[in-house]
């Protein structure tokens, strides 16, 4: 797009390697929307996850795409230019606007200078000069729950009918409600017809058993108490046919099935009651074969009660009087009752199902559903005075946040400033005796991980956790001092975030890359010293294992030796020329190493007293060169950009992170000035002769090859 011409006097400022335009001025702020993009330092960030308030974020993403980007950033500072009198007041910390400061030039602002000062009625600061967030933080204030505030949900109180009311609280009360701005439980337009949805299920669960009631209501208003008296016998009834089945159909069966003497003698030591376990355990009645229950007589009394109620409700109003009950006749009453169960089972998992019919036809009467459904169409329609609370709302919140977010959009002087930290630092980072500052958030560590090696920093991903906290993944750039230790996973730290919070930190993944240009100078060294190291212990390592071998083949030896005392003589004599060769061999390489070392004595000694420095330099440069050559060249290109990019920004500029700067991110420890410092450590190591003895060989082959040059001699 062709970005317009400015007749504004833009100021810039160099940092980070890059022009950073000023944004200090309210003329800054008016003429912002012709500043050239390519200019801004970045174009877009995420509407989450920074430390900003997200809310100011929302009212800024017009389009709700969880992004901000640089045509809305624009709008935002436009719109607040419309409605100030004077922009330059965003300049100043705080979230107050003076009313007088307020643009009542056209509509819109008049409009919000009512709001104002309705507001500030409300909240019982009525004729106050300013207004500040902080006014509107009661929202019951604001919006009282008996005014209409244009979000199409109608709490209790703002229904005056009682009939309507009842009717919102029966909603509330059975299918939920949402928050009214007023901050009290009200009934939307969904949770309504949601409620009008179950209650015309209920109706049409009644309508089926008034529809087909002979076969439903089989026993008339008592179908219900007819149900419960047969289910409370079925279980011991079945079991009774069953057992008289089995007593037909083998007659050995009859003593079996009965109880033994032996369960009446048991009994017959205990406190008897027909509540017992053990009487109720019993069969129903005596089993003799054929099918037939008595109704009457001979029935086990734990039970008496409950077939006295099967008798009177269900068997004598379908049978008539009888005292006993075939198999067939017991199928009969239980088809009777299917139906009656079959509709008991499709019955609306709802409170309003056992809600009396008549009173939830009162209640949902036409005219009720009507008013409360106007009453909601109302609420959502009175836009008004809720519109310009709103944007009052946003006209605060961009008050207080607005320049802070140019500072880390427009340019980046709060990352570069010092004074405080931009918005996508999260915390500072405490690890192997450093502090990082320029800590971001991972949300997507894959993706993370991908883009930003290519920022050319030293990165360390920690795992953060806190109790009653969720775990958050946080990137730590290490611009200073070295990374000898650092050690993955398992090295921990602790983190502290914005807010001052401490969280157990653990390290989960490393990216190397050069530190400093005196990390670089070193580690050649450190590497030569770690690969003799490591191939030290292993020969150590194999010469245990050697040993160890050695060992146990000899005592299997002895073993051997001792079993066949007559293979004694036939051992080898000892080679005396042997060892004296291997001596041999071991002074022949101790000279070669000696008269090499003496070589280069000599030919260092035979140098022109001024070219010996230049040589201990040019194998200094030659050793370390290359590594502080590629450190230096790798450190220039440390970049912001990918960092963020990682997070889902897009960074215009190459935000250069250099030497300087990143030792300002990583702060390495140092003891206080002034501090006083022993140096006596009782439990240091003891020192060792070695070096000392080293020292005096090569002072030895120095002056050899001083005499040998006749220095000495004249």
């Amino acid at each position: 797009m062709n970005e317009p011409h400015s007749p504004h006097h833009w100021r810039f400022f160099r940092t980070g390697g890059f022009d950073q335009v000023r944004m200090e001025t309210a003329d800054d702020l008016r003429h912002l929307a012709e500043l050239d993009q390519k200019l801004w330092a970045v174009l877009a960030c995420p509407a989450a996850g920074l430390e900003f308030d997200e809310q100011t974020l929302r009212l800024i993403d017009g389009n709700a795409d969880g992004n901000i980007r640089a045509l809305e950033l624009r709008a935002a500072v436009q719109w607040v230019c419309e409605r100030l009198r004077d922009p330059g007041v965003l300049f100043q910390p705080g979230s107050q606007v003076m009313l007088a400061n307020l643009n009542d030039s056209d509509a819109d602002g008049a409009g919000l200078l009512a709001a104002a000062q309705e507001v500030l009625e409300r909240v019982g600061r009525a004729g106050a000069a300013e207004v500040s967030l902080a006014d509107l933080a009661d929202t019951a204030l604001i919006f009282p729950a008996n005014r209409f505030n244009g979000d199409g949900v109608v709490p209790p109180a703002l229904a005056t009918d009682e009939a309507v009311r009842a009717l919102v609280e029966a909603v509330l009360g059975h299918a939920g409600g949402l928050p009214d701005r007023s901050g009290e439980a009200g009934v939307s337009l969904d949770t309504l017809n949601a409620f009008l949805a179950v209650a015309d299920a209920v109706r049409q669960w009644r309508a089926r058993a008034a529809d087909d009631a002979a076969q439903v209501l089989a026993f008339g208003d008592d179908t219900a108490a007819a149900l419960a008296a047969f289910d409370a016998v079925q279980v011991k009834v079945e079991d009774h046919f069953t057992r008289c089945r089995l007593a037909a159909f083998d007659a050995r069966a009859v003593v079996a099935l009965n109880p033994a003497d032996t369960d009446y003698t048991d009994m017959a030591a205990l406190p008897l009651s027909e509540a017992r376990a053990e009487v109720a355990a019993l069969p129903l009645a005596q089993v003799v074969p054929g099918d037939k229950l008595p109704l009457v007589e001979g029935i086990n009394p734990a039970w008496q009660h409950a077939m006295a109620a099967l008798r009177q409700q269900v068997v004598v109003p379908v049978l008539g009087e009888r005292s006993t009950l075939s198999c067939a006749e017991w199928q009969q009453l239980s088809a009777r009752l299917s139906a009656y169960r079959d509709w008991q089972a499709a019955k609306p998992a709802h409170a309003v199902a056992d809600w009396a019919a008549d009173d939830l036809d009162r209640l949902l009467a036409p005219a009720t559903v009507a008013a409360l459904t106007a009453l909601i169409a109302q609420d959502a329609e009175s836009t008004t005075d809720t519109s310009r609370v709103d944007a009052l709302n946003k006209l605060l919140h961009l008050r207080r946040d607005l320049v802070t977010l140019l500072h880390n959009f427009v340019n980046l002087s709060d990352f570069y400033g010092g004074e405080q930290p931009a918005v996508f630092q999260v915390g500072t980072l405490y690890l192997d005796r450093r502090s990082c500052t320029l800590c971001l958030r991972v949300n997507d560590m894959a993706r993370h991980a991908e883009l930003a090696p290519l920022s050319g920093a030293y990165l360390v991903y920690c795992q953060c956790v806190r109790q009653g906290e969720a775990p958050m993944t946080i990137v730590a750039a290490m611009t200073g001092g070295d990374a000898d230790d650092m050690m993955v996973p398992g090295r921990n730290g602790v983190f502290y975030d914005r807010q001052g919070r401490d969280w157990s930190a653990s390290v989960v993944k490393v990216v190397e890359a050069p530190i400093s240009v005196r990390q670089a100078f070193w580690t050649p060294y450190k590497r030569v010293a770690r690969m003799i190291g490591n191939q030290l212990q292993k020969m150590a390592a194999d010469r245990d294992k050697d040993v160890e071998a050695q060992s146990a083949a000899r005592v299997t030896n002895a073993g051997s030796k001792a079993a066949a005392p007559a293979d004694g003589a036939k051992q080898q004599a000892f080679d005396i020329a042997k060892f004296a060769g291997i001596f041999a061999a071991i002074g022949l390489a101790v000279g070669a190493l000696g008269t090499a070392l003496v070589a280069v004595v000599t030919g260092f000694a035979g140098l022109p007293a001024w070219q010996m420095p230049l040589v201990v330099l040019g194998l200094v440069l030659l050793v370390s060169g290359p590594s502080m050559l590629l450190a230096w060249l790798k450190l220039r290109q440390r970049n912001l950009g990918p960092l963020l990019d990682a997070n889902g920004w897009a960074v215009n500029i190459r935000a250069r992170i250099n030497v300087p700067f990143g030792a300002s991110l990583t702060g390495v420890a140092q003891l206080p000035e002034g501090s006083d410092r022993s140096l006596q450590d009782p439990y240091a190591d003891a020192a060792s002769p070695w070096p000392w003895w080293l020292l005096l060989a090569v002072l030895m082959a120095g002056l050899y090859a001083v005499w040998k040059q006749g220095w000495l001699t004249g």
